[in-house]
């Protein structure tokens, strides 16, 4: 029986592709994450250079040598085998950390206000995540090239997607919160300044804002952080001050909170407990204020994808107020005529002032930029369709 020539060359091919498919599936996955890498340090430096425009239109060297040290700053993590009095000691670095940049800030911007230097603090910390994160993906990508483990490069082709939708979220809120615009994030204390209305509220040195206001027969006493330059303000220190002065019978937390996928954005939701982000020492500390006095804690979020959070904010979003305050009216009917309560607008507050007399500016702000967002949607859009039919003749809807 004659043997079968194709058969001979079926297994030849088999071999071949045993011993060179995992080196050239390495080669393909190398050159995607190369790609990756280039835009992600292009990234990188354009939203240092976002920074750098707000400082001056013409920096100094002084002035871009200072960003770039800012970019690369970073904070060691305290000791925590022994967890008892780490969050005295997160809280220590943190404000040593935030001091560090202030200072620095201040040191290439002699003349200009308080507001506009918030705001450029803000705009490092975001220039500092998106050059975090090329700075990883690099690492990764060399440590790939050097070792040629395919595994590793599988996992991290597998995980890009998503990194790469978080660095340019990121990127986009550099130029947000660099030019003091409303995010999603600002949703907390812009209903706060509304609640305050017409008020003068009192600047602490906390950098927060804190007003009084009566509220249908109970004493509301609202914090926020003091804008409208971006702030997150030291609300549990604001907190503690608070309580000296105020026989607080309930505290309630308004913030933005990250929604699942599936979920509407800028829909509403109540729940216990102290509703806020970061690292936690905030929320500590009013925590443990709230246990000493045995404050209730009540709290209302807005739901926002996380890239809606440090971008424009959402109409969706700024719409939801009508339901927060429904919400808050739900939260009252708990408590007695004369109750002193506090209520804490959390969220960096860039963009947004300390009352309701500069909010009919804010509104229309985040009107403008919802109209520039969905403008440049459409523009994608078009872009993909035309692409679409000249290359493969037909249309190819993004998806949003």
């Amino acid at each position: 029986m004659a043997e079968d020539p194709f058969s001979g060359l079926f297994l030849l091919l088999w071999i071949v592709m045993i011993f060179f498919y995992p080196r050239m599936a390495l080669m393909q996955i190398v050159w995607k994450l190369e790609e990756s890498v280039k835009n992600l340090e292009d990234m990188s430096h354009k939203s240092r250079k976002i920074v750098l425009r707000q400082v001056s239109e013409k920096p100094s060297e002084k002035a871009k040598n200072a960003i770039d040290r800012m970019v690369e700053f970073f904070a060691v993590e305290p000791v925590s085998l022994d967890p008892y009095g780490i969050i005295p000691k997160l809280e220590h670095v943190v404000n040593a950390e935030e001091d560090k940049i202030k200072y620095t800030i201040e040191g290439i911007t002699p003349n200009m206000n308080a507001e506009k230097r918030a705001n450029i603090l803000m705009g490092v910390a975001g220039a500092m995540a998106v050059n975090q994160i090329a700075k990883i993906v690099k690492h990764f990508l060399v440590m790939i090239k050097k070792t040629k483990n395919i595994q590793l490069a599988m996992i991290l082709q597998m995980q890009l997607p998503m990194v790469e939708r978080m660095a340019k979220a990121m990127y986009k809120g550099t130029e947000y919160l660099a030019t003091g615009q409303p995010v999603g994030d600002s949703i907390g204390p812009l209903i706060a300044a509304k609640m305050i209305g017409n008020s003068t509220p009192r600047l602490t040195e906390y950098d927060t804002a804190i007003a009084s206001v009566n509220y249908k027969e109970r004493r509301l006493v609202i914090m926020k952080a003091a804008g409208p330059g971006g702030r997150l303000g030291r609300l549990g220190r604001a907190t503690e001050a608070v309580l000296k002065n105020h026989k607080i019978t309930k505290i309630i937390t308004i913030d933005a909170a990250a929604k699942l996928e599936g979920e509407k954005t800028g829909s509403v939701a109540e729940g216990v407990g102290v509703a806020m982000g970061g690292i936690g020492v905030e929320r500590a500390q009013i925590e443990n204020i709230v246990i000493r006095h045995r404050i209730p804690l009540d709290n209302i979020v807005v739901k926002m994808g996380q890239e809606e959070a440090i971008t424009a904010m959402p109409t969706a979003v700024k719409n939801s107020i009508p339901k927060v305050m429904e919400a808050f009216d739900r939260l009252l009917e708990r408590t007695k005529k004369g109750d002193h309560i506090l209520v804490i607008g959390v969220g960096n507050t860039s963009g947004v002032g300390n009352s309701a007399k500069g909010l009919k500016g804010t509104l229309e702000t985040i009107d403008r930029n919802v109209r520039k967002v969905e403008a440049e949607k459409r523009k994608r859009r078009e872009e993909n369709k035309k692409f679409s039919r000249r290359v493969f003749g037909t249309v190819e809807e993004e998806d949003e």
